[in-house]
């Protein structure tokens, strides 16, 4: 799948600039142009991957290059007001070769949260792509402002988007672990998992070719509208792992092979998810098993599919392999979309909820106040 990717604010121009480095790693073909925004400087000049022409600083006559310090509202305003700014960046992507844009932000800062979904409700209207959303969720432990920041923003997100997917840093932080690491490690995982799904399909000539080809229409028809979560699961194929139970004495054990396959495909929805939820609440669903072609059973990815199928009750599971002929595992990918059951969201509601009520509280108070100074005021001019 051919993707535009658009990272806004710091964490989202990261994350873009490992999906490129990625993408060259793995060879997958998936990203067609990448696109930085930001409103400070230092964040853009910090990115490796992602070309300079492509950098593109926001909100310069309003902060002068120093970010909008986890301000959501200004990080809004700057977008709308730069929004050419931005356009011409896009102008330079070759939007006839791309199946969507993927626009990744981190909901817990300000240019990001802020910023995403003005682009994304700004790309719907032009394009006829569709619009994703990749969000990227703060740790509950990274303070209120940024819990508050992702409450609001998550709402404004996945209304402007065709499909927002979700990463919960809450999910995979480390105990011990250095902030830098953290981040650096969570990365990873982010590309990893998308960046494989995303790169099923994009097959070049030397490649080897599906049995069952996971094409662009495939993930598109899966990513309708709402919430998606991945799940992620991998074997080596080294002695004790998939290799040694895909054989028996007398050679390729087929039963064994069924049988590994459909349990990575369960381990992988039932693992742990880029944003924790009920597999049964999915609307729609994705299987997509990855690694070399002689380990990929396609009996094990169907039957795994089948099993998906039982667990949501749905009949929009789709299924495919996506072969890696120089990896030295073996890999199955559950995308699931259209999920409600999903905890994180129901608390980052009720935060959105409480925060609107005290803001109302606190400005019905400071008007009384107000009202009360001006009485106290009137009183005392006429005892003088």
């Amino acid at each position: 799948m051919k993707l535009a990717l658009i990272g806004f604010g710091q964490a989202g121009g990261k994350v873009v600039d490992e999906f490129v480095a990625y993408e060259d790693e793995i060879g997958g073909g998936f990203v067609e142009a990448a696109v930085a925004v930001n409103s400070a400087t230092a964040d853009l000049k910090g990115l490796e991957n992602v070309r300079t022409e492509n950098r593109v600083l926001i909100g310069q006559a309003r902060v002068k290059g120093h970010g909008v310090g986890a301000d959501n509202e200004l990080g809004a305003t700057v977008t709308e007001e730069d929004i050419d700014e931005i356009q011409g960046a896009i102008d330079r992507i070759p939007v006839h070769e791309i199946d969507a844009f993927l626009v990744v932000a981190g909901m817990g800062g300000g240019t990001g949260s802020g910023g995403a979904p003005v682009l994304a409700k700004h790309l719907k209207r032009i394009y006829n792509e569709p619009v994703y959303g990749l969000g990227i969720l703060p740790a509950t432990d990274e303070g209120g402002i940024y819990t508050l920041n992702a409450a609001r923003s998550f709402q404004t997100f996945v209304r402007e988007v065709d499909n927002l997917l979700v990463f919960d840093n809450d999910v995979w932080r480390s105990a011990g672990e250095s902030v830098e690491d953290g981040y650096s490690r969570i990365n990873r995982e982010i590309v990893e998992r998308f960046g494989l799904l995303f790169a099923a399909g994009e097959i070049d000539e030397d490649d080897d070719v599906a049995e069952s080809v996971v094409d662009s229409s495939e993930i598109i028809n899966t990513l309708e509208g709402g919430v998606s979560t991945i799940g992620y699961a991998r074997e080596t194929v080294d002695t004790g792992g998939l290799l040694s139970s895909f054989r028996d004495d007398d050679g390729f054990d087929e039963g064994q092979a069924t049988n590994r396959m459909t349990s990575l495909v369960r381990k992988a929805a039932l693992g742990r998810l880029t944003l924790p939820c009920d597999v049964s609440s999915a609307d729609r669903g994705l299987v997509v098993a990855t690694g070399p072609a002689e380990h990929l059973n396609r009996k094990g990815v169907e039957r795994g599919r089948q099993w998906l199928e039982d667990e949501t009750g749905s009949m929009e599971i789709r299924g495919g392999d996506y072969p890696l002929s120089d990896r030295d595992e073996v890999g199955a990918i559950v995308l699931l979309s259209g999920v409600t059951d999903v905890p994180r969201v129901d608390q980052l509601q009720q935060v959105a909820i409480e925060a609107q009520e005290t803001t109302e509280s606190v400005r019905a108070n400071a008007q009384d106040e107000f009202a009360s100074l001006i009485d106290t005021g009137g009183e005392l001019d006429a005892l003088f």
